[in-house]
C-alpha cells in the first residue's frame, strides 16, 4: 500500500466531514438580523472581542419577537471562524403584534439554532408553553457534543389581545404531545 494512502483517506474523511457541517441545517429560524455590536477588548493587529445583539421572528408564531446578545471572539481564531464561542447568551422575547399560531409543535422544540464553534459547540433557543398561565416560554442555552453548558437565560411572553378585537388563542391548544 503506498505511503501517501493514509493522507488521502484523511484528506477524504475532513472533506466529507466539512462537507456533512455545511449541508446541515444551521437555524430552525431564518438567519438573524444583527441590530447592532459592541467592543469589549481592544486586540491590536486583528479583529476586537465584541458583543452582538441580534433580532429574529418566532418561525412557527406570528407576533413574537426575540432579542438575544452573544460574545463573539477576536483574534485571528474569531476572525478565522476557529475560535470556540462562550456560553453567555441573554435573551428577551416580546409580542410585537398579535399572537397566531402556524402549526402545532413540540413542548421544547427547537426555535433557532446557531453554531458556536466550527464543529462541537451549538446555541439553541427553545419554545414552550406554560398552559396555566397562556405563556409562550423561551430559553437560550449552548450545548456541546460531550458536556453543556448549565449557563442559560429565559424569556416568557404572555398572550395578550392586541387591539379590541383580537382574539386570545391559547398556546396549549397548538402544543403536540
Amino acid at each position: 500500500m503506498p505511503s501517501s494512502s493514509p493522507r488521502l483517506t484523511a484528506a477524504a474523511l475532513l472533506a466529507l466531514v466539512l462537507a456533512w457541517v455545511a449541508a446541515t441545517p444551521a437555524a430552525a429560524a431564518d438567519e438573524p438580523d444583527l441590530i447592532f455590536r459592541r467592543s469589549t477588548v481592544f486586540k491590536l493587529l486583528s479583529p476586537d472581542d465584541k458583543l452582538a445583539t441580534y433580532g429574529l421572528d418566532d418561525p412557527e408564531v406570528e407576533g413574537v419577537a426575540c432579542h438575544f446578545t452573544v460574545p463573539e471572539k477576536g483574534g485571528y481564531k474569531g476572525w478565522l471562524g476557529l475560535a470556540e464561542e462562550v456560553s453567555d447568551i441573554s435573551l428577551a422575547c416580546r409580542q410585537i403584534a398579535p399572537i397566531r399560531f402556524k402549526n402545532k409543535m413540540g413542548q421544547g422544540e427547537d426555535m433557532f439554532r446557531q453554531r458556536r464553534s466550527l464543529f462541537f459547540k451549538k446555541m439553541q433557543i427553545v419554545r414552550g408553553c406554560d398552559a396555566k398561565r397562556n405563556v409562550l416560554v423561551y430559553m437560550v442555552y449552548s450545548d456541546r457534543l460531550i458536556e453543556g453548558s448549565p449557563k442559560n437565560s429565559t424569556s416568557s411572553v404572555p398572550i395578550m389581545p392586541w387591539g379590541a378585537n383580537d382574539t386570545i388563542q391559547k398556546c396549549s391548544d397548538f402544543i403536540s404531545g
